[in-house]
């Protein structure tokens, strides 16, 4: 797992979006995992200046990583309609590129498969970006979700609601349920890039990066992830151990690059 540690939010999305960026120049049909919440939305932002400045983007396939369960898609805070505000249309994407999980459908489970199938039929992910909540989830997989599990209907954590009621009116209008894909999912993608800021998620970042493997810490099985890179600001690494040997690593790689 490589660790690179910035100095605040707007660096972790500039060099997230430097990484993405970098793919879709190679490869301008890349396959992207993209995900919600507030962590990713500096690399949004990063993206979307460099779609400004001439990044096509439009040849991209996206694949959102979860949406809730019953929430209709015009609702602000549907993944859906999240998505489209603040992927879609900043980066230029093609709508009819970009899939979310469907929460409104009348069989959740055929739904999940049909999930898993449209990606294995899209090529598989080549980069999947990611947030981290403050339990350790990554997408809706809660702790003690299955490290092999796929796209399947998740209940969500108290927490998980505590902490997404900011987006909503009330906490009760939080909903109970989602669709998620899997941790199993998640490192299938041939890039992990997970994002983080803010002291907030530095006991998360501490257990994934360097704690056991374990379900209780769910973005721990980033470790088992061949091409997995962890973006955080001082504030997110404030409880790394071996955050001077990650600094170090960054600081000396040019030294073993070829051609350096």
């Amino acid at each position: 797992m490589e660790v690179v540690i910035v100095e605040g939010p707007e660096e972790v999305g500039a060099l997230a979006a430097a990484r993405i960026a970098e793919l879709v120049a190679a490869r301008p049909r890349a396959v992207l995992g993209v995900a919600t919440g507030s962590s990713p939305l500096a690399t949004y932002r990063a993206l979307a200046a460099r779609a400004d400045a001439g990044l096509d983007l439009s040849r991209v396939s996206a694949f959102a990583l979860d949406e809730y369960v019953g929430i209709r898609r015009d609702h602000p805070e549907s993944y859906h309609a999240v998505v489209d505000r603040e992927v879609v249309r900043p980066l230029g994407l093609d709508p009819a590129l970009v899939h979310v999980p469907d929460g409104l459908a009348a069989d959740l489970d055929a739904a999940c498969e049909d999930y898993e199938a449209q990606i294995v039929a899209a090529g598989g992910i080549d980069l999947q970006l990611l947030g981290i909540g403050t339990n350790g989830h990554i997408g809706f997989n809660e702790p003690t979700s299955s490290l092999a599990s796929r796209t399947r209907v998740k209940t969500l954590a108290p927490r998980t609601r505590e902490d997404n009621a900011r987006f909503f009116a009330s906490a009760e209008e939080v909903p109970m349920h989602c669709l998620t894909q899997g941790l199993g999912t998640i490192l299938d993608a041939r890039r992990a890039l997970l994002v983080a800021h803010g002291a907030a998620k530095a006991r998360a970042i501490a257990e994934v990066v360097e704690g056991p493997v374990s379900s209780m810490w769910p973005g721990s099985v980033l470790q088992l992830h061949r091409r997995a890179t962890v973006v955080i600001d001082e504030a997110a690494a404030s409880e790394l151990r071996l955050a001077d040997y990650y600094r170090a690593t960054v600081a000396h790689r040019a030294a073993v690059q070829p051609g350096a």
